[in-house]
């Protein structure tokens, strides 16, 4: 298993937290798994990017420009901003919830919801935009959008891993008094992704 998965948000969205489970559902797989992140001003919403490198030893544990496989975008404008980190045909899961940055509110830019996912679409092989937020609370709570994302990406089939792999997994990583909202979260995901 040769995979890249580059994963973008802001601070407090689970970014980190979603690298660890594709990395540790690789590693109960019996294989090599990497993760490095770039992590700004990330407890005030700033921008975090993780990567994940699967079956991928004698590699950095940063992914190059124009080599993911998988975007994994838990807000909107960071996942346009790291378009070109992605391969010419690779895939997007993309949570449609927009947190808008501090230059909207001083009148400074201009944040287009439509054209941001027209761009997303226009520029990948395949792209699945949903309102990870939405599904998430319905889960139980906004914070599990990460395991939201995770399962949209299993459900449409971008992931080297099936759905009890990666479920199993959740149930490792998690607080058990989280694993419940946590699995719900991963199913309404999944479902919303393939259909």
């Amino acid at each position: 298993m040769r995979y890249d998965v580059l994963i973008a948000g802001v601070g407090g969205q689970g970014t980190i937290l979603a690298s660890r489970i594709l990395a540790a559902a690789a590693i109960l797989k019996g294989e090599f798994a990497r993760t490095g992140e770039t992590i700004g001003m990330s407890q005030r919403g700033g921008c975090v990017v993780s990567n994940v490198r699967l079956g991928a030893e004698k590699v950095s544990p940063y992914i190059p420009n124009a080599q993911a496989d998988l975007l994994l975008g838990f807000e909107l404008a960071e996942t346009a901003r790291n378009m070109g980190r992605l391969k010419p045909k690779g895939a997007v899961i993309a949570n449609t919830q927009t947190i808008k940055p501090v230059s909207l509110s001083l009148g400074i830019g201009k944040y287009d919801v439509e054209e941001l996912k027209e761009y997303i679409s226009a520029n990948c092989g395949k792209a699945v935009l949903l309102d990870g937020y939405g599904l998430a609370e319905q889960a139980g709570s906004v914070k599990a959008v990460n395991i939201v994302l995770l399962g949209a990406a299993c459900g449409a089939g971008m992931l080297p891993f099936d759905r009890s792999e990666l479920t199993r997994t959740i149930e490792h990583s998690v607080a058990p008094r989280f694993v419940e909202m946590n699995l719900k979260a991963f199913s309404l995901g999944f479902d919303a992704a393939e259909r």
